[in-house]
């Protein structure tokens, strides 16, 4: 946020906790844990539990009084929003 001067907040959300409220956090199978594992990707270290679950990748612009005014996910992590209509929609909530 200081980086690049942002005056709004950025959820950081370890163990996946936020994710599993909104319905996006998702449980590896024993397989596909087994192949992170070979690739060297401890989600137990990287999450700081034990859970191997993942979020999907969501972007949420909440008012102030809790209100989601935008919402965009894809079970399909290549899938990402435009960040221009992010932005647009962060606009229109000043105007």
């Amino acid at each position: 946020m200081k980086k690049h001067r942002l005056a709004f907040d950025l959820l950081h959300d370890p163990g996946n906790e936020v994710a599993a409220r909104y319905g996006l956090r998702w449980q590896l199978p024993d397989d596909l844990k087994q192949l992170y594992l070979e690739f060297g990707t401890d989600l137990e270290a990287d999450n700081g539990d034990d859970s191997w679950t993942l979020p999907m990748p969501a972007r949420y612009i909440i008012d102030r009084d809790g209100i989601v005014r935008y919402a965009r996910t894809d079970p399909d992590y290549t899938v990402r929003p435009d960040p221009a209509e992010t932005l647009e929609a962060l606009r229109a909530l000043t105007e």
